[in-house]
């Protein structure tokens, strides 16, 4: 049983170390929803997100209410639109705005799976799709999109790495007098999770069940804080010191899901024990591989000491819920960290450092601002690269980049709130473009032949 006297210290931490629930959220089911007819179908979507989720915002509000922890976000994820979509004629776009509309209806602020899952080759319904996510990002609030275009076992799908450079330039052009935040709402990943509650990837995959609830916690804050307690510590100390406070953060995030299934009526899925920054003073994971003895985030030895920092993390979560999923370790989004922030305008955080480091956290390249006149192929070569350090380490990764359309290093984008703002990175100017469009399936690994 839980004991919310357990958590009392985890809680005096809200006050002080930006300690909070970042996101509840509801996965729903669409399969039920697919029909010939495209309005029909739309209509079925919109009545089943509102009927499951009508009183998500309320139960949480509710709940960050009585147990005085911050829910930041209440949102929802919902089945592949691809699958959904896949029995109709007519523009998937139709989708998304019965997506935003039940989005707006129920008070939730975004709502992710606007999706296509192509990893070896394209089914009914994904090229519409995937073609569409521009003017459905462009014409929608709160709709978020997401492609996966490979996974250890079957390999990338190099003609869906092409499409999509293609499809970021395209989202960020049509929202230039957004900031370009149409880009923003679009992941592309390798080894995509179904159980995700963080957007701009969450969906609700086919192998969950009808409806379930989601929690994501953060604490890069709380984490910071409590190495600043050990500063002559060795090393093992810092890691122990980790997962002690892991295991604290951990066990509200299951406490807060517990609530909310048994008030909503749905099964708790998972608790996603990602640390994710903001770009609040004290929120961010660079500040915490800096207290751990970085002179700034990005010099030697910053991925040695994320890699210690996310593997901790997940040792000090599964001790403290059985149900870990999701994604579960250490976040690098640029523009949503501070400490991320400040060492990309200094020089030292360069995109090839980020992508090392994505190799042992938690995700990937993550709200990159590159320079406006990227070519299409040399985001998708970004693509490739960061979905190859999936396929062969077995884990999630995924690109988030945006081009920054007028703009060029030395400038910036700035969407404020918990998108924060990002600095344009210099990017290689030698092209790939023979490779990317060379098409075809880049094979799995060997150590993929598991059976």
């Amino acid at each position: 049983m839980i004991n919310v006297y357990d958590i009392l210290e985890t809680i005096r931490m809200i006050q002080d170390d930006c300690l909070d629930i970042r996101t509840i959220t509801m996965g729903i089911s669409l399969l039920d929803c697919i029909d010939s007819d495209i309005d029909k179908a739309c209509e079925k979507v919109y009545e089943k997100i509102t009927t499951k989720a009508k009183d998500l915002v309320k139960v949480g509000e509710q709940i960050e209410k009585e147990l005085g922890i911050p829910i930041i976000n209440k949102r929802i994820s919902v089945t592949p639109i691809a699958i959904v979509s896949a029995a109709c004629k007519g523009s998937p776009v139709k989708f998304a705005h019965a997506m935003d509309r039940a989005a707006k209806t129920v008070g939730v602020n975004l709502i992710g799976g606007y999706s296509a899952l192509v990893p070896k080759g394209f089914s009914a319904g994904d090229i519409e799709l995937i073609k569409s996510i521009p003017e459905a990002l462009a014409t929608t609030e709160r709709v978020c999109s997401s492609v996966n275009i490979g996974s250890t076992k079957t390999g990338i799908n190099l003609d869906a790495v092409k499409l999509m450079g293609g499809i970021i330039r395209e989202c960020a052009e049509k929202t230039v007098d957004q900031a370009c935040f149409g880009a923003a709402k679009l992941v592309v990943f390798c080894n995509a999770v179904e159980d995700n509650p963080f957007m701009a990837g969450a969906f609700h995959g086919v192998g969950e069940p009808d409806c379930m609830i989601n929690v994501g916690v953060s604490g890069p804050g709380v984490v910071r804080a409590a190495l600043k307690k050990y500063p002559d510590a060795d090393i093992t100390g810092i890691a122990d010191v980790i997962k002690e406070i892991s295991y604290k953060i951990t066990r509200v995030g299951q406490l807060v899901g517990t609530i909310a299934s048994e008030r909503l009526g749905v099964p708790f899925g998972i608790v996603d024990l990602s640390l994710a920054p903001t770009p609040a003073v004290g929120d961010s994971v660079a500040h915490i591989l800096e207290e751990i003895g970085l002179e700034k985030c990005g010099t030697h030895g910053t991925t040695a000491c994320l890699a210690m920092l996310n593997d901790a993390v997940k040792k000090g979560g599964v001790m403290a819920c059985s149900r870990i999923g999701g994604l579960s370790g250490a976040f690098i989004p640029v523009s949503e960290d501070a400490g991320m922030i400040a060492a990309a305008k200094s020089g030292a955080l360069c995109i090839e450092k980020l992508e090392a480091m994505t190799a042992v956290c938690s995700v990937g390249l993550d709200m990159i601002v590159v320079p406006g006149d990227t070519p299409a192929d040399t985001l998708s070569a970004i693509i490739a690269d960061e979905a190859a350090i999936g396929m062969v380490n077995c884990k999630t990764t995924a690109v988030r980049v945006i081009p920054a359309i007028g703009k060029d290093v030395g400038e910036e984008l700035d969407w404020g709130g918990l998108f924060g703002c990002g600095p344009v990175m210099p990017l290689k100017k030698e092209s790939a473009s023979k490779f990317i469009n060379r098409g075809g399936q880049i094979p799995a690994p060997l150590h993929s032949l598991k059976n």
